[in-house]
């Protein structure tokens, strides 16, 4: 199917670029979000007359992006969930999560402007995307962590991971008898059998 595109599609196209996408997509996406109208000669002549007050719009809207992206840059947000103890999340960190820390900092961001390409599952420091318009998006750091002390170390670029697993190497190692058969219990050198 041929559509007039409304506004910048990533991906597709700009404001006024005629493109053939497939059925479904046209349908079920670009036409109910009003982001594109089918291409025939009456919606051509349309589009050709509003021309102007379209691409306006769409300027005042990427101007309050960039206002808005302005109070969003260098933003980082941090989630304390449960985790194993090799950093693997019970669950994942979704869009509905970032969406909600975010508001709570006091930015102005809806789920469907967040992009996460893929679930966050593991701990640790991850950029999202944030596509407040077409034109303009920004990264967003979300800093994952089982407690607020290891947010704090993640945030100054220890990792965590990498960290912990040196202490237990470093830690507490008892020595062993090689002559000891399996089951029998170390006994002090000053030790009787008696005593025991």
């Amino acid at each position: 199917m041929q559509v007039i595109l409304l506004e910048r599609v990533e991906k597709l196209g700009r404001i006024g670029d005629v493109v053939t996408v497939k059925d479904g997509f046209a349908r079920n996406f670009l036409l109910p979000n009003k982001k594109a109208l089918r291409a025939n000669d009456a919606n051509r002549r349309v589009f050709e007359a509003n021309r102007e007050r379209i691409e306006a719009e769409n300027a005042t809207r990427r101007t309050d992006a960039e206002g808005e992206a302005k109070t969003l840059e260098g933003v980082s947000v941090t989630l304390i969930r449960q985790a194993s103890n090799v950093g693997q999340l019970y669950g994942s960190v979704a869009v509905r999560d970032l969406v909600d820390a975010l508001v709570a900092d006091g930015h102005k961001v809806n789920k469907s402007q967040v992009v996460l390409d893929k679930p966050i599952k593991s701990i640790g420091l991850h950029e999202v995307r944030v596509a407040l318009h077409p034109e303009v998006s920004v990264t967003v750091k979300v800093n994952v962590a089982r407690s607020p002390e290891e947010a704090d170390m993640q945030s100054q670029g220890v990792d965590v991971m990498s960290a912990m697993f040196e202490k237990e190497e470093s830690g507490f190692t008892e020595d062993r008898d090689p002559n000891l058969e399996a089951g029998e219990i170390a006994r002090e050198p000053n030790e009787t059998e008696e005593e025991a």
